[in-house]
């Protein structure tokens, strides 16, 4: 099957089989409520800081596809969304398009439709420095995402299967690039001992990419009727922010998607330690279905939500979130408890 085929396949299963099975888990986590919040409206600022990228908004449009001339224009509604919602965006994987030197207008149209946006290229941990470098300058990127996929690639029968090495191939092209650069999963999570292990290597931004949304493993499983043995797998969106909040602090900026679908689920993540919140399946379904306009007041819509959480947790900035109280309950607490991580002590901290 050629690769412009599977781009095709994957946005048709992934407005299929929407999210899930696993949720975001971010059900579980919970607002103390805040009745004298000495706010009002206007005093709320949405704005954030990525990799030291100074972001209007605290919301992402995050990586769904391009490298097919028949998604050129699903990525042009992407970033006329994401124009009028005032959004970042990042597009789907470059590497086949560099590889191959073609369609390349595919990824092109959203620099040509967003020419003042903040954009993310994206390449795979294969990606030579100067593979890397060529899809950072085929969009004028403000940062570069490397995506590590490996569920997904193994479900894949064309899928890769060199793993080894990847780690100092991505020190390689961190070396070279002249933007941030991003490490994100693309729906299985990261622990805590790779996030220190990326740390140390110099490496300060993260994309999450939690289990909760959109299913690479179940899409691919379900276009060649393969196993769905990793359908489930991997840490949902709540604990992997757990985890990589646990160990970043204040060394790392992190994006936190997976399942992020409202504006209260965008708060929950932002006070749990993201700097960043990524929405891509519903923009897609909202983009595809019914055009920019509505994709674009999905994120909005959001946007306003997140004001009114914001609002009444006392929080005037997207960095004060994250001292507000929470509680954690249901299976979130027992991998908590699990993990080493102090939910009574994190909680009592935030009082």
């Amino acid at each position: 099957m050629s690769r412009e085929q599977r781009k095709l396949d994957h946005i048709k299963y992934a407005l299929k089989l929407g999210d899930g099975p696993q949720t975001s888990g971010l059900e579980h986590v919970h607002f103390v409520h805040n009745c004298l919040p000495e706010l009002n409206p206007q005093d709320i600022d949405l704005s954030s800081r990525f990799g030291g990228i100074l972001l209007l908004s605290p919301f992402l449009v995050n990586a769904v596809t391009g490298g097919a001339e028949a998604v050129t224009e699903v990525n042009r509604r992407l970033a006329q969304a994401a124009k009028k919602a005032g959004a970042a965006l990042a597009v789907g994987s470059q590497y086949g398009a560099v590889k191959r030197q073609t369609n390349y207008y595919s990824y092109e149209v959203v620099r040509e439709e967003y020419p003042d946006g903040v954009i993310f290229a994206n390449t795979s941990a294969l990606a030579t420095p100067e593979e890397a470098l060529e899809a950072v300058k085929m969009l004028d990127a403000d940062a570069l995402q490397i995506h590590l996929n490996p569920a997904q690639e193994l479900i894949m029968p064309e899928g890769d299967r060199e793993f080894k090495g990847l780690f100092a191939n991505m020190q390689r092209i961190l070396d070279k690039c002249c933007v941030p650069v991003i490490v994100k999963e693309t729906g299985c999570g990261m622990a805590a001992r790779q996030v220190k292990q990326l740390l140390k290597a110099g490496f300060t931004c993260f994309d999450v990419g939690g289990a909760g949304g959109t299913n690479f493993p179940a899409i691919e499983a379900a276009r060649y009727g393969g196993t769905m043995l990793l359908n489930s797998w991997g840490l949902n969106t709540a604990q992997t922010l757990i985890e990589t909040g646990g160990v970043c602090g204040e060394d790392g900026y992190i994006a936190a998607t997976g399942g992020v679908r409202t504006g209260l689920d965008a708060a929950k993540c932002l006070a749990l330690g993201a700097d960043l919140t990524g929405m891509a399946g519903n923009v897609l379904e909202a983009a595809v279905n019914d055009g920019a306009d509505a994709a674009a007041e999905l994120i909005t819509r959001a946007e306003d939500e997140l004001r009114m959480l914001m609002l009444l947790t006392g929080s005037p900035d997207i960095r004060s979130m994250r001292k507000k109280p929470l509680y954690f309950t249901g299976p979130l607490l027992d991998f908590m408890q699990c993990r080493g991580w102090d939910a009574v002590e994190l909680a009592r901290s935030r009082r």
